[in-house]
């Protein structure tokens, strides 16, 4: 079904059911899942292979940054019947992450100005009863987490570029109970990739923590260091020099010590979850650019311990990277962990959520949604949706189909970025929008 016909037919109602039925089965695989955003249409399911990777620079690398405008006023997002979306929190300037507290608060990240947010609202309300500042001055604050796990956290973890800091809380604290404690203070910096995620194992133990590359291409890396003596002192697949610690998911004590690489070669991963139920750790990922419209994918997946990713050197299984830094480490091929579910290239997936299944259909529990913040190396644009990653068995399909769509105004303009996602306490779904600095709510009604 192309985007025209669900338009036409979606627009009688008198054929609701059967165009949610026949959005439920329009699946794309091969060269028909990567499209673009005028190719989106709620409940297109894709798929995208290995076997479906083009070559490299098979079209020219674009450049083709999106302008954020203000909402036109005749735009609208859409959402597969049944659902519906709507403004939650307004005025909310870089919003970025949102975690929620066992009480049910939202907490929001805003990176700029450097707060966290807390919002309060009733179970079911469309509207929040409070909006305050628990805390202010940070420094790019993204990634939040409760500590420890459980319906009695003591401590809210923030991470900032460089430092992971503390605030001392108590259910319901709108302001922290005591001055913060900085645990971390030894995150790589430098170049690209930012943002900062972290998350704790269900016991407690453990803290993740996902540091993105500094770039696109591993070219100004030192000289390679002998490699029976570096990989013992560090990790299989570590990279080194300005990259050292980076393009990896780290893992230190509660406390900030003991500081160890769980997985390497991960370019970003920009969205860092806990599988509930089974304490699987998953990321979601942006690959690198500058290699053509279709490569590669952007992926989620979940992260094996001591497993390797492939940046610098390869990436999605055993594909060289064969510019300048690349191609030089022949005895990691065949040794590249392919992702689980692989997204359409450049769409830059950033938050990741799993549905615990409190109001969303029964079918979808335990499924993942994925907020896709856009494009940009890409002349059909993509990205600037919420997807939905569907689970079978606690494994991802490989499949994901679109969720939320409308933010793209047109070819050079969009009225919204979406960065992150999380279920409230009453089931529903937020997820937020730093181009118009928005927390949106997704609910369902239907059947």
């Amino acid at each position: 079904m192309t985007h025209l016909a669900f338009n036409t037919s979606c627009a009688l109602v008198a054929m609701l059911a059967t165009c949610a039925s026949a959005v439920a089965d329009d699946a794309r695989t091969g060269s028909a899942a990567y499209g673009d955003w005028q190719t989106d249409a709620p409940g297109v399911m894709r798929n995208i292979t290995v076997g479906d990777l083009p070559q490299p620079m098979a079209t020219p690398s674009a450049r083709n940054f999106s302008k954020v405008v203000a909402k036109p006023a005749d735009a609208t997002l859409k959402t597969i019947p049944g659902f519906s979306v709507a403004p939650f929190v307004p005025g909310m300037s870089g919003a970025r992450v949102i975690r929620i507290a066992p009480n049910g608060d939202i907490f929001l990240a805003r990176s700029q100005p450097g707060v966290v947010t807390v919002i309060r609202a009733k179970p079911g309300s469309d509207k929040p009863d409070l909006v305050e500042t628990f805390a202010s001055g940070l420094r790019d604050p993204y990634g939040i987490a409760f500590y420890p796990p459980g319906p009695n956290p003591q401590w809210v973890y923030v991470a900032e570029t460089k430092d992971i800091v503390r605030y001392p809380y108590r259910s319901g604290d709108m302001k922290p109970s005591g001055a913060p404690e900085t645990v971390v203070s030894d995150l790589a910096v430098g170049g690209g990739h930012w943002t900062r995620d972290a998350a704790f194992s269900p016991d407690g133990k453990t803290m993740y923590v996902a540091v993105g590359s500094s770039g696109n291409v591993a070219a100004d890396m030192g000289p390679k260091p002998d490699l029976v003596s570096y990989q013992a002192s560090h990790a299989f697949g570590a990279a080194w020099d300005k990259e050292e610690w980076r393009a990896n998911v780290l893992t230190y004590d509660p406390d900030g010590k003991n500081k160890r690489i769980y997985a390497t070669g991960i370019r970003n991963c920009s969205g860092l979850a806990i599988q509930p139920g089974t304490g699987t750790v998953f990321c979601a990922t942006n690959e690198r650019d500058l290699l053509g419209d279709n490569l590669p994918p952007d992926y989620v997946t979940s992260v094996k311990p001591g497993a390797f990713y492939g940046w610098p050197w390869y990436y999605i299984g055993s594909h060289v990277d064969t510019r300048p830094g690349g191609g030089t480490r022949p005895d990691l091929e065949g040794k590249v962990t392919v992702p689980d579910v692989l997204l359409q290239p450049h769409s830059a997936p950033l938050g990741l959520a799993f549905n615990e299944g409190n109001q969303f259909p029964a079918s979808w529990k335990g499924d993942a949604f994925v907020a896709l913040h856009g494009s940009w190396n890409r002349a059909l644009r993509t990205g600037y949706k919420i997807v939905h990653l569907p689970f079978k068995d606690g494994k991802p399909t490989g499949e994901y189909q679109d969720f939320v769509i409308g933010f793209v105004a047109d070819q050079q303009g969009v009225w919204g970025r979406p960065v992150d996602v999380a279920f409230a306490q009453d089931g529903s779904l937020l997820f937020s929008d730093d181009g118009n600095g928005v927390v949106y709510r997704v609910t369902y009604s239907g059947k």
